[in-house]
């Protein structure tokens, strides 16, 4: 059966929705996205990701395409239409569609579309083995804490790291890790999580901003500083974070296996925990 997408006030088959090609987001990537999960036919962390879609609007000095009451309906819309259980959505604001120009058309209506994926979140293999990471050159512009569906640059550290063996490559700038391609990046020392603070140079993750709530709750340390890809080879522990994969232990970088190549006990608790939460 096909999936049921939306497309600019319309529910359509996948195989019939469709933007034109005048839209700036298919010209200029001139558009921002973002991915909420669903676990068991609801929405997980909405209001963080609708705040951080404001604030990416807001810096584009792009227009909302509806109310934010009818987005929300478009989302449990996409999940009753899909009869989704668990998995995400993936939403797009672009500027709209205009005769190809690089400054901001006048009066035009931004685009909004958005379909759903059907994923395993809670009982993800992955977080039971952990994953393999390699570091690969952050080549991305200096706007990243701003949401664009400009990604080249991470499609190409993703391919990097798949062509190794890997399923996610942390990108390196100035002898630093930023973050993930898809992903923020930490590591664990002793009972400690080290994670780069916020700027521009990374993308505010919701996940990230839930992991931390969780961890001042529970007592669990974080330190926000750099760290190097070396620091990194001699953790206790690493792991990532995402909307699709929530709290992602990592095993191994760049050949160095990690806390033993085992799953370490702070990372597990960190996933326990925004389980309990997400499922409840």
């Amino acid at each position: 059966m096909a999936r049921i997408a939306y497309v600019n006030g319309e529910y359509l088959p996948e195989t019939e929705a469709k933007v034109s090609i005048f839209d700036r987001g298919f010209l200029f990537a001139d558009g921002v996205y973002e991915v909420t999960p669903v676990i068991n036919g609801k929405l997980v962390d909405y209001d963080p990701h609708m705040e951080r879609l404001d604030r990416s609007l807001s810096e584009l000095k792009m227009a909302w395409p509806c109310s934010k009451e009818e987005l929300t309906k478009v989302h449990t819309e996409i999940i009753a239409r899909n009869s989704l259980t668990e998995g995400i959505i993936y939403m797009q604001v672009t500027r709209g569609v205009a005769d190809r120009m690089f400054n901001f058309p006048k009066d035009i209506k931004s685009s909004l579309v958005a379909f759903p994926q059907v994923m395993k979140l809670v009982d993800n293999p992955n977080a039971k083995t952990g994953v393999k990471v390699v570091t690969t050159p952050d080549i991305r512009w200096l706007r990243r804490d701003i949401k664009s569906i400009m990604l080249l640059a991470p499609v190409l550290g993703k391919q990097d790291a798949y062509e190794k063996g890997a399923a996610e490559g942390w990108m390196v700038e100035d002898g630093y890790i930023t973050e993930g391609t898809s992903s923020n990046a930490y590591i664990v020392i002793g009972n400690k999580i080290i994670t780069r603070p916020l700027s521009n140079r990374i993308r505010a993750g919701c996940t990230r901003r839930a992991l931390f709530r969780l961890a001042k709750d529970h007592a669990v340390e974080i330190e926000e500083r750099l760290f190097t890809p070396e620091e990194a080879y001699k953790a206790d522990e690493a792991f990532l974070t995402s909307a699709s994969q929530f709290v992602m232990p990592i095993t191994e970088i760049d050949g160095h296996r990690i806390g033993g190549g085992q799953v370490g006990p702070v990372v597990r608790k960190l996933r326990e925990l925004f389980l309990e939460e997400a499922t409840r």
